[in-house]
């Protein structure tokens, strides 16, 4: 199973980015997909997660409104389009796939990580 992130970059706040991952060697339209991020000096924290049918999705308070997961189950591609992007959203962003068709917020709910992207948001 491999997860490719890609997308990050260094970006001016207010600006926007898309983080996409590419999934291979999963029957990806089985399982749910999550995003997660973690800050330098942090822990590991969930961003977004939605699940296998596109049916249901949740996010982290801070990014309510802002970013929007999605995902295209013909390109086995997950997506987390960021908007109005602050500093404090700088972080390594990791995409992941649960083994099951929902997953929480918990990384203990993921199987599989990808590498991570770095998003850098300067004010």
């Amino acid at each position: 199973v491999q997860l490719q992130a890609y997308g990050g970059g260094l970006v001016q706040a207010g600006d926007s980015l898309r983080l996409s991952c590419a999934v291979s060697g999963l029957t990806f339209t089985s399982n749910a997909m999550g995003w997660f991020r973690q800050a330098p000096g942090k822990e590991r924290e969930f961003v977004a997660a939605i699940t296998w049918r596109d049916v249901s999705t949740t996010y982290l308070d801070a990014v309510k409104g802002r970013f929007t997961i999605s995902r295209d189950n013909a390109k086995n591609t997950v997506y987390l389009e960021m908007n109005s992007l602050k500093p404090e959203d700088t972080a390594v962003y990791y995409c992941a796939a649960s083994r099951w068709a929902v997953a929480g917020s918990t990384p203990a709910s993921y199987a599989y990580w990808g590498q991570g992207t770095l998003v850098t948001v300067s004010s």
